[in-house]
């Protein structure tokens, strides 16, 4: 059992009842993700009494990320423990004070609220206070990292990670309990932790300008929105793995959001076609050489090619393009490839089709 430091060098063992508590800290380690060796952020929980472990890897240890660990690790466990045993990380600690006194950061909070549970902030530099998660942090590299193989994204990494915390799980003798392993010991646990909510909306806001282009800028990369809000204020709310913007009170556009990179790298750019479909109405001109339009469906890709070549087919592609913004895209794209089966294709033989 962990212990608690009580002075003059004595110890006093620390015991934790089934659902009472769960321990959580970061560590940095390394994994290779896309054919790279990368740097992660590990966020690291465990149960205090059945010392039930999860792991999960991100880029940063942003308050998004947190949020999106905590909804993670609750989940795996199917329930919320009464308490959390923090240090004084910035995401959730705005500012120490004496003894105790802490003034905790406000979406922390709100996080906190929403699961019902009580986050407990261990003093400055006293890590024993929650040495379970400590020791798991080392004995991770050992277990977990040691032989991990390569991954291809960082989601493939995480679903490897799950499947090899809960098989340890199995494979552990809990440390007091030494003829049971950590999966029976949490299978005790698991009535004693309060029910699941619905997961925390774990989003951070910024309010972000659109250039003249239809995109705003975030991490060093650019993402479109729709061609009426450009030069225009609106708010972009991140989520660990996906950015979603609004304005006027409705969500005027989603992204799965790019994986930071090192700073030594050119910025990346996220177009969605349909954000431009305004513009191309009063330019159609722009459908050549537009750089958002360089991924759109093949079929229109295939029609594309066949209208270009006609007198005022910039026009027409434009206009049947724009059928998605009234029309379901696939029944779109389906009377795209009807009408490609036949001869004389056109944007009134679409229309017909459709």
């Amino acid at each position: 059992e962990v212990a608690q430091v009580a002075g003059g060098g004595t110890f006093v063992p620390l015991v934790f009842a089934p659902g009472e508590a769960f321990q959580f800290d970061w560590s940095e380690d390394w994994a290779v993700v896309g054919g790279e060796r990368m740097k992660l952020k590990i966020a690291h929980f465990k149960l205090a009494h059945s010392r039930a472990f999860i792991l999960r890897a991100y880029r940063q240890e942003t308050h998004e990320m947190l949020f999106d660990a905590h909804n993670y690790a609750l989940r795996v466990w199917g329930g919320v423990p009464a308490r959390g045993l923090y240090d004084n990380m910035k995401t959730a600690v705005d500012k120490i004070g004496r003894g105790k006194d802490r003034v905790v950061n406000a979406r922390f909070t709100a996080m906190a609220s929403h699961y019902l549970f009580e986050p407990t902030f261990c003093n400055p530099a006293a890590g024993w206070e929650k040495g379970q998660v400590e020791k798991n942090v080392q004995d991770a590299r050992r277990r977990v990292w040691q032989d991990a193989p390569a991954f291809a994204s960082l989601v493939a990494l995480n679903d490897w990670l799950e499947q090899r915390c809960l098989s340890l799980w199995h494979e552990v003798k809990h440390p007091e309990q030494r003829d049971r392993t950590i999966a029976e010991v949490w299978a005790d646990e698991a009535p004693h932790l309060m029910p699941l909510p619905s997961p925390f909306d774990g989003f951070v806001e910024h309010t972000k300008r659109v250039s003249p282009t239809c995109l705003l800028a975030f991490e060093r990369d650019r993402y479109s929105v729709p061609s009426p809000f450009a030069n225009r204020p609106v708010s972009l709310r991140v989520y660990a793995e996906r950015l979603v913007v609004v304005a006027e009170g409705e969500v005027i556009a989603e992204h799965a959001r790019l994986v930071a990179q090192s700073h030594d790298r050119p910025g990346r750019t996220v177009y969605d076609w349909r954000h431009y479909l305004a513009i191309v109405q009063r330019k159609p001109g722009a459908l050549r050489n537009g750089a958002p339009f360089a991924k759109l469906p093949l079929a229109f890709k295939r029609l594309q090619a066949i209208l270009l070549t006609r007198p005022g087919g910039d026009r027409e592609m434009a206009e049947i393009l724009a059928l998605v913004l009234h029309h379901d895209e696939q029944a779109v794209l389906c009377a795209v490839e009807l009408a490609l089966d036949s001869d004389g294709v056109s944007k009134q033989h679409v229309l017909n089709v459709l």
